[in-house]
């Protein structure tokens, strides 16, 4: 497959070397085992389909698939409220990461307390506080992935910047 230059910038990384300990950072926050690493690729997935990303689209699909998640998990996240495939931590988790990056209804929070009590019957304050970083960190890829533009890849070790 060639590859046709797509990328908006060059990589942010050669330009702003703090980058690297940002990201190494964030996923070591998000890496303390307190929320399973299925659910955060589930909503880092959902989080690039609700901005119509494909670089984060392909990335996290593919994480999905090298976990061993099925096609129908997968393809379902686009509408995981009635699907039969996802746990209700799953599904809690899911919502807070939409109530996040959607706009709420006029006059309402975005994340309500009923949303939060949800989330909290399935994870413990390490695990919120996890959650939590965890959508911090998608919102902050999401700028990169959006404005920069790279490479769709499958794995992190594949060249994304032209």
């Amino acid at each position: 497959m060639t590859k046709t230059p797509i990328s908006r910038m060059s990589n942010p990384g050669e330009f702003v070397p703090e980058l690297k300990d940002i990201s190494a950072a964030l996923f070591r926050a998000t890496g303390n085992q307190s929320v399973p690493r299925t659910t955060m690729n589930l909503i880092h997935l959902r989080a690039g389909q609700i901005v119509g990303n494909t670089y984060l689209t392909i990335l996290n699909t593919g994480f999905l698939r090298k976990a061993g998640e099925t096609e129908e998990r997968i393809t379902a996240v686009s509408s995981w409220q009635d699907a039969p495939y996802f746990t209700d931590a799953e599904r809690a988790a899911l919502a807070l990461l939409e109530a996040t990056l959607q706009p709420a209804p006029h006059g309402r929070e975005r994340v309500t307390d009923e949303l939060y009590a949800e989330a909290a019957k399935h994870y413990d304050e390490k695990a919120l506080a996890t959650l939590t970083i965890a959508i911090g960190q998608i919102n902050f890829f999401i700028a990169l992935a959006v404005i920069g533009k790279p490479h769709p890849v499958g794995s992190l070790a594949d060249e994304q910047w032209d």
